[in-house]
């Protein structure tokens, strides 16, 4: 290994640390909202998720009227 590649890999693993210490800064600023958060997130998902099957049922009677079987 050359000196080049030496200055590289130390040049990576600074940053690799720079990046977990941020990551694990953001994660200390939300620790004490994790109950709110979780119940935002499922009233979410279940919002989207009636709203995904809407969307396909509406999606597949489309296709059954405009391109389905015709006799």
């Amino acid at each position: 290994m050359g000196k080049s590649d030496m200055s590289k890999s130390n040049k990576r693993w600074a940053l690799f640390k720079r990046l977990s210490l941020r990551l694990k800064l953001l994660g200390s600023a939300f620790k004490g909202k994790r109950l709110h958060l979780s119940f935002m997130d499922d009233v979410l998902f279940r919002i989207v998720s009636v709203f995904e099957a809407i969307v396909l049922v509406a999606a597949l009677c489309f296709f059954y009227l405009c391109c389905g079987c015709h006799f």
